[in-house]
């Protein structure tokens, strides 16, 4: 099942799974298949990127951020990832992608998402950093805003320390980037 048949089941379960609440989970069930696979006969990890993204839609979607986003003219962005692997899921295994908003700070979001193999062990995780940009006022909004438009009161936790080495990872590289050629 390639991407789009993926998403389109995902986006066809979202009322069964209810709306997303903020330290809640998106739990979202997959089988490596043969299109997923490279010659090592494991999950490559375009794979992982791209169920990564599943996982998060599914949280901006059950949050209402997809509505409310296309109603003010925002777009949800990537900022940047950073993956681990520790265990690799092989042709035909079942396994989860376990996706969370963990905590933000100013306009960055740091997500969440761990492989969990059907046996509970963790295969890969992935820390992600992104923002919500608004198109007309042409800036990434606080995350404060963003919370308080979808009507939530919530107080986000303070970053831990591994958050805290990739937001200052991310800030540097986006830097270089960003910089002379």
């Amino acid at each position: 099942m390639y991407v789009w048949a993926r998403m389109a089941r995902m986006m066809a379960t979202t009322r069964s799974r209810g709306p997303y609440m903020m330290g809640g989970e998106s739990r979202l069930a997959f089988r490596c298949l043969p299109t997923d696979v490279d010659f090592n006969v494991h999950l490559n990890n375009a794979r992982y990127m791209m169920l990564a993204d599943l996982g998060r839609i599914d949280l901006f979607v059950r949050a209402g951020l997809i509505t409310l986003a296309r109603k003010n003219g925002w777009a949800p962005m990537m900022g940047g990832l950073q993956a681990v692997y520790a265990r690799e899921i092989r042709l035909w295994r079942r396994f989860e992608v376990v996706s969370s908003i963990e905590t933000w700070e100013g306009s960055q979001v740091i997500g969440k998402h761990r492989f969990v193999a059907d046996n509970g062990e963790t295969a890969a995780v992935i820390l992600t950093t992104a923002g919500v940009y608004d198109r007309k006022a042409r800036r990434f909004l606080d995350i404060d805003e963003v919370v308080a438009a979808l009507g939530r009161s919530v107080t986000p936790r303070p970053p831990t320390e591994v958050e805290r080495l990739f937001m200052e990872s991310h800030q540097a590289l986006r830097r270089q980037a960003k910089g002379p050629a």
